[in-house]
């Protein structure tokens, strides 16, 4: 599908396939009441009836978009209630019935005997045409949630959404159909799935259950699945998520922040957990100390919020709304319409406004606490055979902005690791277009092409890096600042730093170890530092019950600690462990 055009304002109308609508009214009114089915064939606007309300000792009614309509003055009896139940068969353990080959659902209400006293007649459509609103969802191949009031249209997109992955994109789709309300009644599935396959379910208890076994029988590249409501069936999708396979389903809830406030399906999202803060994280964020955080990725990376048929909100990065809702941040989802000649419209966000504690919207700023700020900048040493240097007084009215750097491939915490320990003045964008340069490994600007043709474009300055580990991205960065003129780079002399730098060195292996070796289970290299640093590291090091090795030569000497199931120094094949 292309893309809209400018930021905040609609798009040209794009042209979608005509809408079809098959319902089979027919067959439901074969099942009324012959004086309720005589009633709803005099009246019109049949293509827009819901249901029909049938209860004992009440007339019946025929409902529609915002209004009823009487269809009999004489109240509904036993006997009516009974010939219903008769031609329908027997109900299911959710007290849903249907008619075969068709997507009409026929819901009880029983008394407190378990006989039927009301029966809600709700008519079933298959519509054409509704999934070229997110048919370029579909070919992203990402697991897509959707949302929305009841009567709103979720089953119906479901329904051709699982056709046109079955028939057009040619995937392997199954469907598991809890109430026969995806693919009808019967054991024919409707044809409005196309050749999706349909996994029925006994009871809905067993929901979850079914599709897990989906998964494991019968190889899937789609599941389907509609109504997530309970945390085990919210739990099976992200088992099913992590195997590889695309989801495609609704849940309960209008808009995302009710899954964010709901602890069943929160899962779906990424789950939220409740963090405490450190006094200077806070104080840099201006919250509270306890915050709400999302806790993983989330199980659908796509969702689209259902306001009407003809108008979907979507969101194209759950993880990122989420982090955005959870923050105050205001959410801006792309809209789509449709309007009266069938046209797609799509409304791109507009472009959030500057927060006061960033300089640009997408960075996110690496602070430095300011009890480590006086002990984390290296000592210079002074060569007797240089003339002194001339001593430049920088106002803070006066320093250099800070380099804004987008990171391809480069570990966010090595990088916060480095500005930390050297005080660099850099911030990190959070896309090209926001960025003064880029830090790029090599591999991964071959896997992504996309950055390099940006910033060719834009006419940002790309880096390369052999490697993602500290010594390459100080290097790096270092070597971009003094491109840029110089500003904010410490002075190096080619020693490890001065004994003061013992905190600095501290703050830097706690970093290295709780951001990186522990939760990523990945080996770090920490800067170059002194022998008696060095060994102050390795302390701490084994304080967290991990071990260390001492790589380099000269000045260039520095720590390198393994996660826990890496064999570590002294182990075959294993690098020797050096000792001063």
């Amino acid at each position: 599908m292309p893309s809209s055009s400018v930021a905040g304002r609609p798009s040209d109308p794009l042209p979608i396939t005509p809408q079809g609508i098959t319902d089979d009214l027919d067959r439901l009114l074969e099942v009324l009441p012959d004086r309720v089915g005589e009633a709803l064939a005099s009246l019109g606007s049949r293509e827009q009836l819901l249901e029909v309300v049938l209860d004992l000792g009440r007339a019946p009614e025929a409902r529609y978009p915002g209004r009823a309509s009487v269809l009999d003055q004489r109240p509904i009896d036993r006997a009516d209630l009974a010939a219903v139940v008769q031609r329908l068969g027997a109900f299911g353990g959710d007290n849903r019935a249907g008619i075969e080959r068709t997507l009409h659902r026929i819901s009880a209400i029983r008394n407190r005997a378990g006989e039927v006293v009301g029966l809600t007649c709700r008519v079933g459509r298959a519509v054409f045409g509704t999934v070229a609103m997110v048919r370029d969802l579909l070919d992203s191949g990402q697991s897509l949630l959707l949302m929305g009031r009841p009567g709103v249209g979720k089953t119906t997109a479901l329904r051709e959404i699982a056709r046109v992955l079955a028939d057009d994109l040619e995937r392997r789709v199954v469907v598991i159909d809890t109430s026969n309300e995806i693919a009808g009644d019967g054991d024919i599935p409707h044809p409005a799935i196309g050749r999706a396959r349909r996994m029925q379910v006994a009871r809905p208890e067993q929901q979850h259950q079914v599709m897990i076994e989906a998964v494991e029988n019968h190889m899937p590249e789609v599941i389907v699945i509609d109504e997530i409501g309970t945390e085990l069936e919210a739990q099976a999708a992200r088992t099913i998520a992590e195997r590889g396979v695309m989801l495609v389903a609704t849940a309960h809830g209008n808009e995302l922040a009710n899954l964010i406030k709901n602890p069943t399906l929160a899962d779906l999202i990424g789950g939220i957990q409740s963090v405490t803060l450190g006094d200077e994280e806070a104080r840099r964020r201006g919250s509270q100390k306890t915050v709400l955080e999302r806790c993983a990725e989330p199980t659908f990376p796509l969702a689209v919020e259902m306001h009407s048929r003809h108008r979907w909100s979507v969101h194209a990065d759950v993880a990122r709304t989420v982090d955005q809702q959870l923050r105050g941040q205001p959410v801006r989802p792309q809209i789509r319409e449709l309007d009266s000649d069938g046209r797609l419209r799509l409304n791109d966000p507009e472009p959030a406004p500057p927060s006061p504690r960033m300089p640009r919207r997408g960075l996110a700023p690496v602070a430095t606490p300011p009890s480590l700020r006086p002990v984390l900048a290296p000592v210079p040493l002074p060569d007797p055979s240089l003339p002194p240097p001339h001593r430049r007084t920088v106002s803070p009215t006066t320093a250099a902005a800070p380099l804004r750097l987008y990171c391809c491939g480069v570990s966010p915490q090595l990088l916060e690791q480095v500005v930390r320990s050297r005080q660099l003045p850099v911030q990190r964008a959070s896309q090209v277009e926001e960025a003064d340069a880029v830090l790029s490994l090599r591999q991964q600007l071959g896997r992504d092409p996309q950055v390099r043709s940006q910033a060719l474009e834009r006419h940002v300055p790309i880096l390369v890096i052999k490697a993602d580990t500290l010594p390459q991205i100080q290097r790096g960065v270092e070597r971009l600042l003094r491109r840029r003129g110089g500003d904010g780079v410490p002075p190096s002399t080619g020693r490890a730093s001065a004994p003061d730098d013992a905190h600095g060195a501290m703050e830097e292996c706690r970093l290295a170890v709780e951001q990186v070796v522990l939760p990523q289970g990945r080996p770090v290299e920490l800067l170059p530092r002194s022998p008696s640093v060095r060994r102050i590291q390795a302390d701490q090091v084994n304080g967290y019950g991990l071990r260390s090795a001492e790589f380099g030569s000269g000045d260039q000497q520095r720590l390198r600690v393994f996660p826990p199931d890496s064999p570590g120094p002294g182990a075959p094949g294993s690098p020797p462990v050096r000792r001063d």
